[in-house]
């Protein structure tokens, strides 16, 4: 039998803990705060990039603006403000970032009614980064995740799946991120819809997400095709895109935690997203 992993038995207790306030969760404190002390000793990774103006994005999206409108000592006249303010003007899928299921799919939930509980979950990893680099258009498949199953037992319910292509390398080179053809075909790595499919509906995962720029191969989006990303939405589940050091995190054991602002109605916006290893 295998062993059951610490940081999954501390997801377990975590999950499992009553929140109702009183006595009872007077006493469930301390634990949580022993689960702390065992959390803060290990090494976080970072799986999201930075963004700015000029980043690579969906050609449909304008580009975004970012302006200073209080700087330190600049102020009206001789009066400085004493502060740094900026504002911001992006779509919502911008960078590293969330689809909710509304971002596609009409009436389904935005990225406000994600629940908390969604944001903390194991991380898996499959990993397709030698099969790309000979074959910038692989598909992850079931032979990946039947090895994957064969090596660490099945795809935990309700984890979070990332497709490892080691395609963040081309970030922030929006073309080499396309990877276009003379034809203006793109070749870039996606997921498959049959392995979807038994992820969300066999293994029932929570979310998944991706280093390139679309759920769906360049292949498949030259021509208007993001079926599988419309699966994932349709489902009543969310994403994260535009993921990054996923080369830092191993397949099996670590705990993913996807955050993301709460706009009211929102479809879309950029995500914190970091890995606790094991």
């Amino acid at each position: 039998m295998k062993k059951i992993h610490l940081l999954g038995m501390l997801l377990a207790m975590v999950l499992t803990l009553p929140l109702a306030a009183g006595p009872a969760a007077a006493a469930d404190q301390p634990e949580l705060l022993k689960m702390y002390e065992v959390l803060k000793t290990k090494e976080f990774v970072d799986l999201t990039h930075a963004f700015h103006p000029g980043i690579p994005h969906w050609p449909g999206f304008p580009d975004s603006k970012r302006e200073a409108l209080y700087y330190y000592d600049e102020g009206v006249g001789s009066i400085g403000h004493g502060f740094l303010a900026h504002q911001y003007t992006h779509v919502g899928q911008w960078g590293t970032h969330c689809d909710p299921p509304a971002h596609f799919i009409k009436g389904k939930r935005t990225i406000d009614e994600i629940q908390v509980k969604e944001m903390l979950l194991p991380l898996v990893v499959f990993d397709c980064s030698e099969q790309v680099s000979k074959n910038p258009d692989y598909v992850v498949t079931m032979d990946d995740v039947k090895a994957w199953e064969a090596k660490h037992g099945p795809v935990p319910e309700g984890s979070f799946a990332a497709m490892r292509t080691g395609w963040s390398q081309h970030w922030p080179d929006a073309a080499k991120m396309q990877n276009r053809d003379d034809k203006g075909v793109a070749h870039y790595p996606g997921w498959s819809m049959e392995v979807l499919k038994y992820l969300y509906e066999e293994r029932k995962i929570t979310a998944s997400g991706h280093e390139p720029t679309d759920t769906d191969p360049g292949l498949s989006t030259t021509k208007g095709d993001y079926s599988c990303e419309a699966y994932i939405l349709q489902q009543d589940h969310y994403q994260i895109e535009l993921l990054t050091n996923l080369d830092k995190v191993p397949e099996f054991g670590a705990l993913v935690v996807a955050a993301f602002p709460k706009p009211k109605k929102g479809s879309g916006f950029p995500a914190r997203v970091f890995a606790i290893l094991p």
